[in-house]
């Protein structure tokens, strides 16, 4: 992994990276880059390449209230899956939580999403909801980090 390369997009071309790992691994809620670029504005994104290799995003929410609710998602395309990169994306989100000061850090994965579900289960997480969203047919699963 020592051509692992992780930053924060700095432009279109780089949010448009974002947005392709977004939206191949989360098909039922395509983002437009308009919609990318407001979220670079609320959260703290990255982009994840092997070499010039796009191989990945994640995104860290911040706290929306008083709670310290911290949520962390790490993306990996499913061909450069197992090698360590969703390791490491998790990480980096994990410090940036904990920058925050997270009290709570939780995160969300779509049911149909079994590497990203096991991924999570792995890591400690686990379940507290399964819903739909109007117009999905596919459930959303937020899950809590048991141990820190």
């Amino acid at each position: 992994m020592s051509d692992l390369r992780i930053q924060r997009p700095d432009g279109d071309d780089a949010l448009k990276d974002w947005q392709f790992v977004h939206n191949t691994i989360i098909p039922t809620h395509l983002l437009s880059l308009e919609e990318v670029r407001e979220r670079a504005q609320r959260h703290h994104l990255e982009v994840a390449y092997a070499g010039d290799e796009l191989i990945g995003c994640s995104t860290v929410r911040p706290p929306a209230d008083d709670t310290l609710t911290v949520t962390v998602i790490a993306r990996v395309l499913e061909a450069h899956r197992g090698q360590g990169f969703g390791e490491e994306l998790y990480a980096r989100g994990l410090s940036r939580a904990r920058e925050w000061g997270a009290e709570v850090i939780e995160t969300v994965v779509l049911s149909s999403n079994e590497d990203g579900l096991r991924f999570a289960r792995k890591h400690g997480f686990v379940e507290t909801e399964r819903y739909l969203l109007p117009g999905d047919s596919i459930p959303w699963i937020d899950l809590r980090l048991a141990r820190s």
